[in-house]
């Protein structure tokens, strides 16, 4: 009985992780079944920036920006980076589903599908106490460290995107962002420093969560991710602004083929690191809207794009 579950969640897990739509999907529908795993809906939402991320790639602006090459490669780190992180999260997932429905928590399941020490930890204690908000920020450590040692410190993508120089401008021209739109043309969100440093992409995680979940907001954007479908181009959220840019955003399933990944290896990486002291939490007080933000960076862009143009590209 306990393989058949195993083997039923990875096969629901193979099935949702095909692309990036459908993993932006599958979170969000899990999230509107419970609610209590806030997890499931900031990964939906960082999911659909990955989405526009991806497209980016496509659009008229990094085509002229970007070798064909180049933009190949961070292609592959954008779309191995989304596939990991559910390939790891999502059979959590089903199994809390799982164990729901039928009021038997076993833990050996999640010993079986291959979840660090820390998350098993972690997932005892929510049944415990049902603090989501921990949780939430658990599956956040859990999740960057997986990130970190099956993509961040593989010699592939430190080489050839993480030691660039397009990766230097984008990193210090905050040009790397995670938005979240509402229907009535607002955004907010916060910029992207430093993405190679574990910490501080944990650090972006609870403040992604606190936005999310700000009582003033949450219903705003709750009500974004059931009205617009994700397509993974920025047009999502851009119909809804009062101004445009010049570039493109295509939709992801006519721009990217489908790639198939698996495990090379899979170790533990809470064996070996302490993860239970990132777990504080540090409330935002007063959301910005970053609308007009947007707008300079995107008209930065464009003066990016001319000035490579005369210099020959990167």
């Amino acid at each position: 009985m306990k393989n058949h579950v195993v083997q039923s969640i990875l096969n629901k897990t193979y099935k949702g992780n095909l692309d990036n739509i459908s993993r932006t999907r599958f979170y969000f529908n899990f999230y509107k079944k419970h609610p209590e795993i806030r997890w499931a809906f900031l990964a939906s939402m960082v999911s659909r920036n990955a989405g526009w991320n991806i497209t980016d790639l496509s659009s008229k602006w990094f085509q002229q920006l970007i070798s064909k090459e180049h933009r190949a490669i961070l292609f592959q780190t954008y779309e191995r980076a989304n596939w990991t992180i559910f390939a790891d999260a999502y059979p959590q997932l089903l199994w809390y589903e799982y164990i729901k429905k039928t009021n038997h928590s076993d833990i050996t399941i999640l010993k079986n599908l291959n979840v660090s020490q820390f998350m098993q930890k972690e997932w005892l204690h929510f049944l415990e106490k049902r603090d989501e908000e921990r949780l939430c920020i658990a599956l956040v450590i859990n999740e960057q460290f997986v990130l970190q040692q099956n993509v961040i410190e593989q010699e592939l993508y430190r080489k050839k995107v993480f030691s660039t120089a397009l990766y230097w401008l984008e990193e210090h021209g905050h040009f790397s962002y995670v938005l979240f739109p509402t229907t009535d043309g607002r955004l907010y969100g916060y910029y992207i420093r430093q993405f190679t440093k574990v910490k501080k992409r944990i650090t972006l995680g609870k403040q992604l969560m606190n936005l999310l979940f700000h009582p003033e907001l949450r219903g705003d954007f709750y009500q974004f991710a059931c009205k617009v479908e994700p397509t993974g181009s920025r047009n999502e959220y851009r119909s809804h602004l009062n101004w445009s840019t010049a570039n493109t955003s295509p939709y992801l399933r006519l721009a990217c083929p489908i790639i198939h990944h698996h495990w090379k290896y899979k170790k533990d990486w809470s064996l070996q690191m302490n993860g239970h002291r990132f777990l504080k939490n540090r409330k935002i007080i007063i959301p910005k809207e970053m609308n007009k933000w947007v707008q300079r960076k995107e008209l930065e862009l464009g003066l990016v794009v001319k000035a490579s143009l005369l210099i020959g590209g990167y």
